[in-house]
């Protein structure tokens, strides 16, 4: 894929971020402040809304830089590769970067695990199954469960609506703005989860009011959130620059959701604690070979990436 000549400022580029951070968090707001509608009937009213206003955000977002940015090819696949949207190398941009994040919450995975075969246990001692029929019942009526959980609107904001509209617009939007402004690949990795955090600060407030907290608690809670967001944000960026594809983030993303924070030790199962820190190790050892760009691309001679910055000189 050729590169475009034409570049944007650093300056342009930042505001451009800043600008798209402020529509992000003020559009969840807009049915009640702008468009003066009454107060939803119900929570699920409430999330729809929200899922309305974040997509709404991200198509605009997406639009607006395709005005901003110097793109210059014709074909929808050039122009949708600019944000790392592709058909190609799909199922690598799944598997591999899925894989390299469930090494992060090995710990809990283990931990998880622990609990499932102690409830089997439990219910075998309790009706006198076998293990065997513990496992197929659990099978069975996981088609039940999967119903009853994608029927919660909840499902839809953690794993659906939050991954593709954040990673659209702090990734996918963002990081092409960053890079074509001339900043080098790894300084995005650390600048652009800046924007990303801080289009949580308006959690503060919401925990402050829903909850009753102090605001001092409620600065805690969200200062850990804020924490946790930069430090999610990096790696995703890092995961976008280095596959050129936003297939990889948004399935980091719905993963972590689901996970929650890693669990790093548990009171008497010292394997919790032994898996963290080897699936910690093993991380760290196979980031870069699992994020090798000539796995989702032919090769880096010829990047899919826009720009080529997969390759990782820029």
């Amino acid at each position: 894929m050729e590169e475009s000549e034409g570049r944007l400022s650093k300056l342009v580029a930042v505001i451009a971020c800043i600008a798209m951070t402020l529509f992000y968090v003020s559009i969840l707001y807009a049915p009640t402040l702008i468009l003066r509608l009454p107060p939803p009937q119900s929570y699920e009213n409430f999330m729809i809304r929200r899922f309305i206003c974040a997509a709404v955000c991200s198509v605009a977002s997406v639009i607006f830089c395709a005005f901003v940015l110097p793109i210059t090819g014709g074909e929808a696949s050039y122009s949708f590769g600019v944000y790392g949207i592709r058909s190609d190398h799909f199922w690598q941009a799944i598997v591999f970067p899925l894989f390299l994040t469930s090494l992060m919450y090995a710990g809990s995975l283990i931990f998880k695990s622990m609990l499932l075969v102690n409830k089997w246990k439990e219910h075998r001692h309790q009706e006198g199954e076998p293990l065997l029929g513990c496992i197929k019942s659990t099978l069975l009526s996981l088609p039940v469960q999967m119903s009853s959980v994608t029927s919660n609107v909840l499902f839809w904001r953690n794993f659906i609506v939050a991954p593709v509209t954040e990673e659209l617009v702090f990734r996918a939007c963002m990081i092409p703005l960053l890079l074509c402004g001339g900043f080098k690949a790894y300084n995005v990795i650390f600048l652009c989860p800046t924007f990303f955090s801080l289009a949580h600060l308006n959690h503060m407030m919401e925990i402050y009011s829903r909850h009753n907290y102090s605001l001092l608690k409620a600065s805690l809670v969200v200062g850990l959130q804020l924490g946790y967001t930069v430090i999610f944000g990096s790696y995703a960026s890092f995961l976008f620059i280095r596959t050129g594809n936003i297939v990889g983030p948004l399935v980091a993303h719905a993963f972590c959701n689901y996970m929650g924070l890693p669990v790093l030790f548990v009171h008497r199962k010292g394997l919790v604690s032994i898996a963290f820190v080897a699936g910690m190790v093993s991380f760290v050892w196979l980031l870069f070979p699992i994020t090798w760009p000539d796995l989702y691309n032919e090769s880096t001679n010829n990047c899919r990436c826009w720009q080529g910055y997969c390759s990782w000189n820029k």
